[in-house]
């Protein structure tokens, strides 16, 4: 169906003409939002560390494939600046990248992991949304997704990971401040903290028989979450359908924490 031909409710979804990074999008839910972001109709840089998977994603929806440790300081100061000189000024920020890089109990979480941890899931988010910036004011308009954790706001029973919640509780209140000193430049910066999907992250519960049980009793909506069903969000936080929403964290997660 044609642009012109669809209903206002529906256009406000489309993209066409804006530019979106996505972070971590070479597998999982960055992969998925990146898919979702290209078919409303963006120009999607497509950032991680595989470069090999970012190339054959990038064919596939027409986008642009940069290469990028978000560990590496130098290296993501460089992310904006190459997609803003391919694409054009990006419009729409998804900060979907996020690793556990301890499975240790709080008290024995090394200094390194910690360290590792914030940076990747906390520091570089903000970091790219502050190189994104002059860009979305420069439009007068942009949109800031950062992707957090139902782990952030609640424990997770028998999964350790401390220094993950707090960088993603971190993303919380990152989000509000952001929200606020930018709204006067119609910057929307919003948290979507997703509950269990199956990703490289969580796929190793999935094949287990009694994490899977665990799983089905404490997830109230009987499906398993897969990527896709994250992206619905995303599309209306990133557009024009979700311009009056800033400076919230809104959970996807199949009730899990409405329990």
């Amino acid at each position: 169906m044609p642009d012109s031909d669809l209903p206002d409710a529906l256009r406000a979804f489309r993209l066409d003409g804006r530019v979106a990074v996505v972070t971590g999008a070479s597998s999982g839910l960055g992969e998925a939002l990146a898919r979702a972001l290209a078919s409303a109709g963006a120009r999607v840089a497509l950032v991680a560390r595989r470069r090999d998977r970012l190339a054959e994603l990038a064919e596939q929806i027409g986008g642009l494939a940069v290469g990028c440790d978000l560990l590496d300081a130098a290296q993501v100061d460089e992310v904006v600046p190459a997609v803003a000189a391919e694409l054009g000024g990006p419009e729409i920020l998804v900060n979907a990248a996020g690793m556990i890089f301890s499975r240790e109990r709080a008290e024995h979480e090394s200094p390194e992991d910690i360290r590792r941890t914030l940076d990747l899931n906390l520091v570089a988010p903000f970091r790219l949304a502050q190189a994104a910036f002059p860009h979305m004011a420069a439009a007068g308009r942009g949109s800031v997704v950062n992707v957090s954790s139902i782990s952030g706001h609640v424990g997770v029973p028998g999964i350790p990971q401390a220094s993950y919640a707090a960088a993603k509780l971190g993303l919380s209140g990152l989000t509000s401040e952001l929200a606020v000193q930018w709204a006067r430049h119609s910057i929307r910066v919003n948290t979507l903290a997703p509950g269990f999907f199956r990703s490289e992250i969580t796929d190793g519960m999935y094949e287990d028989e009694r994490s899977l049980a665990w799983l089905r009793r404490n997830t109230p909506l009987p499906a398993h979450g897969v990527p896709e069903d994250f992206a619905g969000a995303v599309l209306w936080l990133a557009g024009d359908a979700g311009r009056y929403v800033t400076g919230q964290t809104i959970v996807v997660d199949g009730g899990w924490t409405a329990r």
